[in-house]
């Protein structure tokens, strides 16, 4: 496939994207954002503790 198709067809795509509205369940939108704000924070806070690294321990290991 040539350079002129391939854009033109990445073209497409692009503004096929642009503009595409898919249809929006506001009744499922709400079940979801209702039904876990705590295990999504405790889910984050167990992320934070896993990941978290002190600056100290860097700097030893950097000397």
């Amino acid at each position: 496939m040539g350079r002129g198709r391939q854009k033109a067809k990445h073209t497409k795509v692009a503004r096929e994207l642009k503009y595409f509205s898919p249809a929006t369940n506001y009744s499922e939108l709400e079940r979801e954002l209702a039904s876990g704000h705590s295990s999504d924070e405790e889910r984050w806070a167990d992320l934070a503790d896993k990941y978290n690294v002190d600056d100290e321990d860097t700097e030893e290991d950097d000397r």
